[in-house]
């Protein structure tokens, strides 16, 4: 999130037949043996180039049902950091093959631009998260 309030968001397909795109922040998966905070920094410069050593404590998580018609587990727990920093652009030289299908879009938004576009975003919460997220920076 830069200064603004503003998040760095993806506009991205479900890996799943149905192909539901939505704006979702930079994450992914947890490796074995990774902890979430670990896989946070990795995803984070997978997804974006941005390399950081930390990415603190979590500011929010989620269990949810994972409804993906071709997914291999039906739980997820997902964690949410705050990483403050200035905008940037991000790269697509570390994504994976699928990625550079999937994530069609990015920009910087703030919750109320967010919920402006009209276009679906995940988790539910997300621009409630933003706004509280923003006016502790």
């Amino acid at each position: 999130m830069d200064a603004t309030g503003a998040a760095l968001l993806f506009f991205t397909a479900a890996p799943d037949s149905t192909r539901f795109a939505r704006w979702i922040t930079p994450g992914g998966g947890v490796d074995p043996g990774e902890t979430h905070e670990q896989a946070a920094i990795r995803e984070l410069f997978e997804e974006t180039g941005l390399v950081v050593d930390t990415v603190g404590e979590p500011i929010w998580s989620l269990d949810f049902d994972v409804a993906w018609d071709e997914a291999d587990h039906d739980q997820g727990h997902a964690e949410y950091y705050l990483v403050p920093c200035e905008r940037f652009d991000p790269v697509s030289t570390n994504w994976t093959e699928s990625e550079h299908v999937d994530m069609t879009r990015h920009g910087w938004f703030t919750a109320d631009e967010l919920l402006r576009l009209g276009e679906p975003f995940e988790p539910y919460d997300l621009p409630r998260l933003m706004r509280v997220t923003a006016a502790a920076l």
